[in-house]
């Protein structure tokens, strides 16, 4: 998902002050998704051994997220209207995944950090030199969540049962709740 520049826009494109706050509010959504998607693996794996490396990974998201809520309100930020629908779809994604197995919990893990990799990385593109402070959060959590995609990868993730398929769904599905978290 490309970003257009703060310094390139195009006419309808929103001021940097808007595209900045659509970033924070996308961003703060998606880390609530993350956790909750922890969350839902959790509630099926947690008593299993990964259960200590999914709950490393989920307090990592929650300590992002925190971040996030930190800058809606010193931002003025409205956070996204489809907070409690993120809520309930992140926990119902960890937990489907978790009951097929530990390796598809790792692909949905997988799948999802892949996505905000490009995402952040996107979103520390278009700062550029704007917003120094903004745009180090992102790249030290950018950094964050392809650790977590390691640690799905060598946790057995590519062996999930329909890898292919699972991770293209579960990509398509992460890039859709960019779209609306931004605008909604």
């Amino acid at each position: 998902m490309s970003s257009p520049s703060l310094d390139r826009r195009l006419p309808g494109d929103p001021l940097p002050e808007e595209q900045v706050k659509r970033m924070i509010r996308v961003d703060h959504a998606g880390e609530h998704g993350a956790a909750r998607i922890y969350d839902g693996q959790l509630a099926v794996l947690g008593k299993r051994a990964v259960g200590d490396t999914i709950r490393k990974m989920a307090a990592q998201e929650r300590e992002h997220r925190a971040a996030f809520d930190k800058l809606l309100v010193e931002r003025h930020v409205r956070p996204t209207l489809l907070g409690p629908f993120w809520d309930a779809a992140g926990f119902a994604l960890g937990a489907a995944t978790a009951l097929l197995g530990e390796r598809a919990a790792m692909a949905c893990t997988v799948a999802v950090e892949e996505v905000i990799d490009e995402h952040y990385q996107s979103q520390a593109a278009a700062l550029g030199a704007h917003e120094p402070a903004l745009k180090s959060t992102i790249e030290q959590f950018r950094a964050e969540e392809l650790e977590h995609r390691d640690t799905g990868l060598a946790h057995g993730a590519e062996q999930a049962p329909a890898y292919e398929l699972l991770s293209a769904a579960i990509k398509t599905g992460s890039r859709l709740a960019i779209w609306l978290a931004t605008r909604i």
